[in-house]
C-alpha cells in the first residue's frame, strides 16, 4: 500500500451531524476516494442490499435545502448538488470499501473508521468528564449546605453570648468584697 495520509481536520470537516448521527456525504467520500460523485453512487445503488438505513440514507428534501442553505454556492459550484446527497454512516462507510475495491479507497476507509473511533472515543471521555463535574457539583452543594449549617448556629451562639445575662465570677475570691 502506499501511504496515503489525509489531514484528520480536513476529515473531521467532512463530518456532518444529520438525523442525530455523525455522517459523511456521498460526493465529499467520492473526492477522497478519487473517484466521481456518480460511480459511487452507481457502486451503492448496484449494492443496495448491503447499505440498510443504518448505513446509508438520502437526505429528506427538507435536509438538503437546510444543508445547502450553510453553504453559499453559484451554479458553476453546484458540483453534484443537484441531488440530495446519500449519508453514509460510520458502519456505511466502512461498507463502502468492500464495494469501492481500489487501493485509495482501502487506505482513505482505513483513516475515516479509525478518525469515527478516535470521535465516539472524545465522546466518551467528555461524557466521562461531565459525570466527574456533576458528581463534584453535588458534593460542593452538600458542603455549601454544611457551611451554611455552621454559620446558623455560630451566629446562634453569638446571639445567646450578647445577651446581656449576669455572669457567674470565675476565678479566686478574696475577702475584701
Amino acid at each position: 500500500m502506499s501511504d496515503l495520509i489525509i489531514n484528520e481536520n480536513l476529515l473531521a470537516s467532512k463530518i456532518y451531524y444529520i438525523r442525530k448521527q455523525k455522517v459523511m456525504l456521498d460526493r465529499d467520500l467520492a473526492t477522497l476516494y478519487g473517484v466521481e460523485t456518480k460511480v459511487l453512487k452507481q457502486s451503492v445503488k448496484r449494492h443496495a442490499k448491503r447499505f440498510p438505513v443504518d448505513f446509508m440514507f438520502e437526505m429528506s428534501s427538507d435536509e438538503f435545502k437546510n444543508w445547502r442553505s450553510q453553504f453559499v454556492t453559484s451554479n458553476s459550484d453546484l458540483m453534484g448538488l443537484r441531488y440530495a446527497p446519500y449519508c453514509f454512516t460510520e458502519q456505511g462507510v466502512a461498507m463502502l470499501s468492500s464495494i469501492l475495491n481500489s487501493e485509495t479507497a482501502i487506505e482513505i476507509n482505513i483513516q475515516i473508521i479509525r478518525l469515527f473511533t478516535k470521535l465516539r472515543q472524545l465522546l466518551n471521555d467528555e461524557t466521562d468528564l461531565k459525570i466527574d463535574v456533576e458528581q463534584i457539583k453535588r458534593k460542593l452543594e452538600y458542603h455549601d449546605k454544611n457551611i451554611e449549617l455552621v454559620f446558623k448556629y455560630l451566629d446562634e451562639l453569638i446571639e445567646k453570648r450578647n445577651v446581656n445575662q449576669p455572669r457567674k465570677t470565675i476565678g479566686y475570691k478574696s475577702d475584701e468584697l
